[in-house]
């Protein structure tokens, strides 16, 4: 079967779901790739009528938000230990060198780091559980929240749903190649993130270098 025509098969609840679900758990905290799903999901709006853009990028916005106002009460009641327990258990997402970037945006941003860190793959999974633990007040936090996710959620929707409608009669002849590129997308979020932990961590080791020798 031509993969166009398996796409047709997909019921649109089974994509609405899966996109509000995985989106709501990477907010929540957990290491998923919602940004690649919400947006090879765009791309499938685009290229079959059965999937409404309206419906994903609501589903999208209240897992969105849903999953962040979680990861705050988890965040809040769970405080630094809960860190603590994340980076032994997922080194590679909650590492020290992760923890001390978003705090460092936290506190540079307060709870606009909440809304910017929508757009940011390293904070989509910090924002929700760290505001908790820094404890930020909860009504900021919400507004934050709800304007980051629907702005977030709702804007990448659009914006590849618009593109794929333009781009529609390439996306039908090749839609896996649309695919493949969301895929290539989300990997180069994942990879900006670890740059950016890295960059942190040389940071770090040249900050404790310098206190080390000044104390020598």
């Amino acid at each position: 079967m031509h993969i166009q025509e398996w796409l047709e098969t997909v019921p649109a609840v089974s994509v609405y779901l899966l996109v509000g679900v995985v989106i709501g758990l990477e907010s929540l905290g957990i290491p998923l790739p919602g940004e690649i799903v919400l947006v090879s999901a765009s791309i499938l709006a685009a290229t079959q009528d059965h999937i409404n853009p309206y419906v994903l990028g609501a589903c999208a916005s209240i897992g969105a938000i849903l999953g962040d106002s979680i990861g705050y009460l988890i965040g809040r009641k769970g405080g630094q230990p809960l860190l603590q327990w994340a980076g032994r258990r997922f080194p590679k997402h909650f590492g020290p060198d992760h923890v001390a970037t978003a705090e460092a945006q936290f506190d540079k941003w307060g709870m606009w780091a909440v809304f910017f860190g929508r757009f940011i793959a390293l904070l989509r999974i910090f924002a929700g559980p760290l505001a908790g633990v820094l404890r930020m007040p909860y009504w900021k936090f919400l507004i934050a929240n709800v304007l980051g996710g629907i702005i977030w959620a709702g804007g990448t929707t659009a914006l590849i749903y618009s593109v794929g409608i333009v781009a529609e009669p390439w996306l039908k002849r090749f839609s896996s190649w649309g695919l493949i590129a969301a895929v290539l997308f989300g990997i180069g979020s994942f990879l900006l993130m670890k740059h950016r932990a890295k960059k942190a961590a040389a940071a770090r080791e040249a900050k404790e270098t310098t206190v080390a020798a000044t104390a020598d």
